[in-house]
């Protein structure tokens, strides 16, 4: 990547210094959390279930800020901001509304995984109960692919804005970045991400909100969103934007940007639906409150991109024709840009070298939490669906753990090594996200429809992936020698050339996902005992011995036997233990090292069939109003309208995206301290007990010691 002349504002020393001292800090910080966790509650990280899925005890709160955390990469901030930088008003809401929906959506699964699922791990174990190892081979390989490509975006993205503004070299930012935070996931395990989902996310605020007050009221440059306006108007006029209404940026008619909008709204629906990351909060979280957590992380994660990108991404042009804008007199090369630097350069522009500090610490922290999920998604998928699936299915609770440490560092190196190569074939940030959809499109709604849907047949499941994926490559490649003459790393990331493919292969999964169901409805039955059995957990249903031998499958959607271990009875929230004699509470914490063990005798419960019924309709109906609302109504209007945006109405608009980031922090940062005093309470009393132990044994031994001489 050429960086060009004068957007390095620091030295290299100060790239490393970002990423192995903060990497480091946070990985220190991260350990000592584990171990007063380990110490000072009943949650375990030496055991699989706690390792793997927080033992499905988190709270809304923190849930909600994890989902934040995690879909906000370093291209929320970059891309979305180059969006804005490119097409004007209209990038940040496409942004904001075509990554939201997904999240959205993600609320009808998290409900069904409680109530259908509630012993699964990873979704590729799903597809297993229902549909066979056939279809849970496909499903892995999807799941996989997504994971590599989404922590490519990841990883590379923030590795090249890294070497831009400090001279890093490209290639150690993109070994160093997984490999920190792979120290402290190995160490903490899921649990550990949501707390550094949380820690990340408190300073992500923090900057945001700087550069927000900046631009809107302190800047000598900026200052209000009058002078915003009236720097646009300027910009408009010496860089016109190609095919929005007068070349202006303050309108929201761009036909390029509803193609781009296209292009997200695809590969968002892969980047959710298929990244383990996702389905692995829905399984942590309490059952009664998962639907809370996705319909709160989504309404909070639309205003970042929308809040950030409003201030960055237009603050960048309206900043390019002033002499603090790092590359004056000219504006941003579309390498530049497609590298995500236009956010970089409007910090650069409102504070310097300081401007660039802060702006890689953002940065470093939002591509920091996200990784981490990544590291601890794939883990799981390389503990559960490959290693205990197909290597050794009785291993151990302890054994399993160690075999997730060993896929963290796998996928750690894999990935790094993954963006080493992009970056020397001269691929980015945006090019990656643009492709995306293209590879694993064709299973992203498959997936949910597995779940969702109960005629979904198994020639379905593990057809309608590969034939979306053929005709989306087929399709991709076509267009792109049609339209541009040849397959290159520029007309292959064409937005036109490449939404080809996303739809192609999006829109072929899902169509062939009916017609196959309709053709050849069979499902897949096992009648092997070991099969039923692991049917049976994911379900959680739990089998007696006498029983054992005469059961036949149970389809996985059938509604639980009243043999079920549990009662349905609220425990404390709060609550660490429970008396011997009382029912088995919804979150449970696992005591045992074999997990085989553990599982026959404390099994999961599913969600409760009414709570399921009531949390599908609120989440339907949420969705019905945000797709209506912010997807249909108020883009189409604008964009219909050709409506160039007035100073009274851009003042207005500045003031909902910074009210609406306001609400997001409030989301991510205030409400899971609220939600956890109970937590925190024990924890302090923990710590003040060992202290209080601590000093008296010295008071005692000093006695002694006294008394002696």
């Amino acid at each position: 990547m050429s960086s060009g002349p004068g957007i390095q504002v620091l030295t290299p020393g100060a790239g490393y210094g970002i990423v192995i001292g903060i990497g480091g800090f946070f990985a220190a910080l991260m350990l000592g959390i584990t171990w007063m966790q380990n110490r000072y509650t009943s949650f375990s990280t030496h055991q699989a279930e706690e390792f793997n899925t927080a033992s499905r005890s988190v709270k809304p709160g923190l849930i909600a800020a994890g989902i934040v955390s995690s879909w906000t990469w370093s291209a929320t901030l970059l891309t979305s901001s180059t969006f804005a930088y490119t097409y004007g008003v209209c990038g940040p809401m496409w942004y904001g509304a075509m990554g939201t929906c997904q999240i959205l959506l993600f609320a009808l699964i998290a409900v069904k995984i409680k109530g259908n699922a509630p012993g699964a791990h990873t979704f590729p174990e799903i597809v297993l109960a229902r549909h066979g190892k056939a279809a849970h081979l496909t499903y892995l390989f999807n799941g996989l692919a997504t994971n590599m490509l989404v922590g490519a975006c990841l990883v590379l993205g923030g590795s090249q804005v890294v070497a831009a503004i400090s001279g890093m070299n490209v290639y150690a930012a993109c070994f160093l970045i997984p490999l920190v935070v792979a120290a402290y996931v190995i160490a903490g395990g899921l649990r550990s991400t949501f707390i550094a989902d949380y820690t990340h996310t408190v300073v992500l605020f923090i900057a945001i909100f700087v550069f927000a007050f900046l631009i809107y009221a302190t800047s000598d440059l900026v200052g209000s969103p009058s002078r915003l306006y009236d720097l646009l108007l300027e910009a408009s006029k010496t860089m016109p934007i190609s095919r929005n209404t007068e070349g202006s940026y303050l309108a929201f008619r761009s036909v390029d940007g509803l193609v781009f909008a296209i292009d997200l709204f695809a590969a968002g629906f892969s980047t959710v639906w298929l990244d383990q990351a996702y389905w692995q909060r829905a399984i942590a979280s309490r059952p009664e409150s998962s639907i809370k957590a996705y319909l709160l992380g989504g309404i909070a994660w639309y205003g970042i991109p929308f809040g950030f990108a409003t201030a960055m991404g237009l603050g960048c042009a309206a900043l390019t024709s002033n002499p603090a804008f790092p590359t004056y007199p000219n504006p941003l090369t579309a390498a530049q840009n497609g590298s995500g630097l236009s956010s970089p350069a409007t910090a650069i522009a409102l504070m310097g070298k300081g401007g660039a500090a802060l702006m890689l610490i953002l940065l470093f922290m939002a591509v920091t939490s996200s990784t981490s999920a990544e590291l601890i998604a794939v883990s799981s998928l390389l503990t559960f669906d490959v290693y205990k699936t197909y290597v050794k299915p009785d291993a151990s609770s302890t054994r399993l753990v160690r075999i997730s440490h060993y896929g963290i560092i796998i996928y750690a190196l894999l990935l790094a090594t993954f963006c080493c190569i992009l970056n020397a074939v001269g691929l980015n940030l945006t090019w990656l996200l643009t492709i995306l959809a293209i590879i694993v499109g064709g299973a992203s709604i498959p997936i949910g429809l597995i779940l969702m849907w109960k005629p979904m047949s198994t020639t379905a499941a593990i057809g309608a992936p590969w034939i979306g994926l053929v005709c989306g490559l087929t399709a991709w490649i076509v267009t792109t020698i049609k339209r541009s003459g040849a397959m290159t790393t520029t007309t292959s990331g064409d937005t036109i050339n490449a939404v080809a493919g996303n739809i192609t292969s999006l829109g072929v999964g899902t169509v062939m996902a009916v017609i196959l169901t309709l053709a050849f409805p069979k499902k897949y039955v096992s009648t092997h005992p070991s099969e039923i059995e692991r049917s049976n957990k994911i379900q959680g249903i739990v089998v007696t011995p006498e029983a054992r031998e005469t059961e036949a499958a149970t389809p996985l959607s059938a509604s639980p036997p009243h043999n079920t271990v549990g009662g349905t009875e609220k425990a404390d929230p709060d609550a660490t233990s429970k008396p011997a004699s009382a029912p088995q509470p919804e979150t449970f914490v696992p005591t045992g090292n074999d997990l085989v063990d553990f599982l026959e005798s404390k099994q999961i419960e599913p969600m409760d069939p009414v709570l399921v019924k009531k949390g599908e309709r609120v989440a339907t109906v949420a969705n019905l109003i945000f797709f209506f609302v912010a997807i249909i109504l108020v883009p189409f209007t604008l964009f219909g309208t050709g409506y160039i945006y007035s100073k009274p109405f851009f003042t207005g608009w500045v003031v909902v995206s910074f009210m609406w980031t306001w609400c997001s922090m409030c989301i991510c940062v205030i409400y899971p301290v609220v939600e956890s005093t109970g937590a925190l309470r024990d924890v302090s009393k923990g710590i003040a007990a060992d202290l209080g132990a601590l000093i008296g044994k010295k008071k005692s031994n000093g006695g002694q010691r006294s008394g002696t001489a």
